[in-house]
């Protein structure tokens, strides 16, 4: 396992039990979906000051874990 994914945590009684980063109330979907506006790691850490680089790539390797074995159709 990617040591990484320590960061990733999943509480039920917070951010409607999705992955977040260190406990935080920042969702892995929320890091994901800034990279993929363009935004870069410098970008996201400006924007969240408390995370961390590995926080980020925390993230990246979280979605990695899930879509793999997935096969992704494109329209």
């Amino acid at each position: 396992m990617n040591p990484l994914l320590e960061r990733i945590t999943i509480e039920p009684g917070k951010a409607g039990g999705r992955p977040c980063i260190r406990g935080l109330r920042v969702r892995v979907q929320d890091i994901l979906e800034m990279l993929a506006a363009g935004m870069t790691t410098a970008e996201v850490l400006q924007e969240y000051r408390y995370l961390e680089a590995d926080d980020v790539r925390a993230a990246l390797a979280y979605a990695a874990a899930a879509v793999a074995d997935t096969a992704v159709v494109a329209a």
